[in-house]
């Protein structure tokens, strides 16, 4: 069959099927992945703001938590969604970090975009990229203070604030943050909020005449049960017929005397406070400070299953009673009651303090740390370009460079979103790096440069780390996708005919 010299079209696709492919998608790819860091870049940092996101039931979040503005934003590029990933991974592997991670991932791949427009190859740039993070996460390693120096470095924090107390009170072997209850209550200011050493819950349910019931006790004994003290209806279709009045009288006396044997069975154990059907985070965490364990009948409670602590109270909060157990023996749990004005404002403080608690336990697992305020990001990038001008003279050399440049957006930002000169600090930093300042970073008290390892401004380094091996994955992710074929149309076309 003769075509006339022509090459025949072969259609291999469904029709309705959407196909990019080139240096023309690698581009369009990393334009969305730069929409998105456009978004978040202005909540980066302590004087970042907050963005406002309303979802399409009406609901508002004010939050600058970067895990929590990526999952809420309704990403639909497909390469963009990656930025998503990364936060969430980021979030669950360190609890911080995770706005870091989008801009940097999104300043990687803006320094890398004229590359691409130039025409060098993808796998190029990614081998040059992962170079660049490799040195760049030993050089983290090597410039870290561990173990003894952290130790020596806290003695001048005199006022150890709410967090660390708050880490600091769990099981130093296992640190588990789900020991850590929080509590919301609306009303006050932030100032008003407690921190409890032991366990606070709100009050649930209360019996007639509790008006008249002592409120506090000192070293009572606690049991906690599985199980209701009162008799509830039946659930299922169930009843019960009697022929007489006399019947009904026995069969309201019986359930009665099993209300009696159980509050008799109770008072023999000396029990001041019984807990029931708590929340099952409640109940843990009242078992754990308290050494009681959970019971499922009322009938063979013995000394042992009994738990204890110095004081019980129970105190009006705002519009609320607390129940409030503190001095317990085995307290290797806390509760952080927190106040404020809005609903809103108190749920962002939340995640505000989850990301606190997250670094603090993570500084006490790993005691290795780094510099903030952008003095690691800015030492790593002098080293990178260092080495690139010396040891890297191929095509690589401006690759490596390239990773190094976007280092620097992390101080950068921070000084925009403070309000400072972004350039003129930039340049102080650069010549507080190359005299040997190793941690010279921004000074946000004195809108300047400092030594931020001697001003205490620090962070582990296992953030920095998982950030710039994520951003890098993510980049090289991005740049390794040259073809996009998309099925979306003809799903929705075969979804009308059916």
């Amino acid at each position: 069959m003769s075509f006339g010299g022509q090459t025949p079209t072969i259609v291999v696709l469904r029709e309705g099927t959407d196909q990019s492919q080139g240096r023309g998608q690698i581009v369009s790819n990393i334009n969305a992945c730069l929409a998105v860091q456009s978004t978040i870049k202005s909540t980066l940092g302590p004087y970042g703001g907050d963005l406002l996101l309303v979802d399409e039931n009406g609901k508002q979040t004010i939050t600058n938590d970067g895990a929590t503005v990526m999952k809420l934003l309704d990403i639909v590029h497909p390469a963009a969604r990656i930025l998503t990933d990364i936060a969430r991974s980021q979030d669950a592997e360190v609890g911080d970090g995770t706005t870091s991670v989008v801009v940097l991932a999104g300043e990687i791949l803006k320094e890398i975009k004229e590359h691409v427009e130039h025409g060098v190859s993808s796998q190029t740039i990614i081998k040059g990229l992962r170079r660049a993070s490799t040195m760049a996460v030993n050089k983290i390693k090597e410039i870290a203070y561990v173990s003894n120096r952290v130790r020596s470095r806290r003695r001048p924090l005199t006022r150890p604030t709410v967090v660390v107390d708050a880490v600091l009170s769990l099981d130093q072997n296992d640190l588990n943050n789900r020991l850590i209850g929080i509590k919301k209550i609306t009303g006050g200011a932030l100032q008003d909020s407690l921190f409890v050493n032991g366990v606070a819950f709100k009050k649930t349910f209360s019996y007639a005449g509790f008006e008249q019931q002592p409120k506090a006790f000192k070293n009572p004994k606690i049991v906690c049960l599985n199980v209701e003290l009162e008799l509830k209806s039946e659930k299922d279709n169930a009843e019960v017929r009697v022929e007489q009045v006399s019947e009904y009288q026995a069969i309201v006396d019986a359930e009665w005397q099993i209300i009696y044997n159980k509050m008799e069975a109770l008072y023999k154990t000396g029990a001041k406070i019984v807990l029931s059907k708590l929340p099952i985070d409640d109940m843990e965490r009242v078992c754990q400070s308290t050494g009681a364990s959970i019971q499922s009948t009322c009938s063979d409670i013995h000394e042992s299953h009994l738990g204890t602590c110095e004081t019980f109270e129970e105190r009006q909060i705002g519009g609320e009673r607390f129940n409030f157990f503190e001095g317990c023996p085995g307290a290797k749990t806390c509760t952080l009651v927190l106040r404020g004005g809005a609903e809103q404002f108190i749920a962002e403080v939340e995640r505000s303090l989850h990301d606190a608690i997250m670094i603090v336990k993570r500084a006490i697992k790993n005691q290795s740390i780094v510099a903030g305020g952008g003095a690691c990001e800015m030492e790593i990038s002098k080293y990178l370009h260092t080495y690139a001008d010396s040891k890297i003279p191929h095509k690589q050399q401006s690759i490596i460079k390239a990773f190094a440049k976007a280092l620097e957006v992390i101080p950068r930002q921070l000084c925009d979103n403070a309000g400072f000169d972004a350039t003129d600090i930039l340049n102080r930093l650069r010549v507080e790096h190359r005299k040997g300042n190793l941690w010279a970073g921004v000074d946000f008290q004195n809108e300047g440069v400092r030594d931020n390892m001697a001003a205490f401004v620090w962070e582990p380094s296992l953030v920095k780390i998982n950030a710039i091996q994520a951003a890098t994955e993510a980049s090289c992710l991005i740049l390794s996708v040259d073809e996009t074929i998309s099925f979306r149309d003809r799903l929705i076309l075969d979804l009308e005919i059916f």
